[in-house]
């Protein structure tokens, strides 16, 4: 599975305090069972010091070839500090505003 795949290579490469990697597909037009979107929300003092472009480049290169093989993947990355301070609340992902299966 893919979400398996990102949760086992973020774990490796980072010092990870809190990781949720949110299989949100079935929010999309997608066949059932797909992995297409995913939503991922990583804790960790690895970001310390960095800007937050800094930071998706790092995941993003981590994460190259599921990349390749998804359609979208939203990151949500901080550091403990700035977890705390958002009251460890994850931000919503937004309605799907892709096309119907009608169409």
């Amino acid at each position: 599975m893919i979400q398996d795949l990102i949760e086992e290579k973020l774990r490796a490469d980072l010092d990870i305090y809190h990781l949720e990697v949110v299989n949100e597909s079935n929010k999309h037009n997608v066949p059932p069972e797909s992995e297409s979107h995913f939503k991922v929300l990583l804790v960790s003092d690895n970001f310390c010091g960095t800007k937050l472009i800094a930071r998706h480049r790092r995941v993003n290169s981590t994460l190259k070839e599921e990349i390749n093989l998804i359609h979208a993947l939203s990151l949500h990355l901080y550091t403990m500090s700035e977890w705390e301070n958002k009251q460890q609340i994850v931000p919503q992902s937004p309605p799907c505003g892709g096309g119907s299966k009608g169409s």
